[in-house]
Order: C-alpha cells, then structure tokens, then sequence
C-alpha cells in the first residue's frame, strides 16, 4: 500500500488522479501544508469501519440503475401426486 500527497489545489485541478491513486492506498489532502483530509476507496473505507455491505446498500449505489436484470422464466410446478 502506498500513500499519496495532494495540495487541495491539485485536487481541485485533477480530482480524477486522486480517485485512480485511491486503487494503490489512502491519498492524503494537504491545504498550506499540512494534511486536511484523507481520500480512501470504498473498499479501505469498509476495512477501516468494519462497515459490511448488504444487499439493500448495494442495490442502492449509484449507477445501478442502467443495469438490467433479467429473471428466468418460472418453471411450472409438477401435478400434485395422489399416494391412496
């Protein structure tokens, strides 16, 4: 795992090199210098809180909204047996 510095400016200016440098470890957000926040994957986020997924949060994730779900065909039950 490594760890990334950022200025708060260069966050600003390139968000979406600090979201890729997430896949390697925490990037950490300095402002004048010193650290002000921490950026961390989901995934590293859960490990750190012990937070585990369930189906209802990760139907809710944003996104999943385009995906389609496709749900076989409902077999039919058998005839029932008489055992007289």
């Amino acid at each position: 795992m490594s760890i990334t510095t950022i200025s708060s400016r260069e966050f600003q200016q390139n968000a979406n090199r600090a979201q890729k440098a997430t896949r390697q470890g925490p990037v950490f957000i300095t402002n004048r210098g010193r650290t002000a926040q921490v950026l961390l994957s989901i995934e590293d986020y859960h490990r750190l809180t012990g937070k585990r997924q369930n189906i209802a949060d990760l139907l809710a994730m944003p996104g999943l909204e385009d995906i389609e779900l496709e749900i076989p065909p409902r077999l039919e039950r058998a005839a029932p047996v008489d055992l007289d």
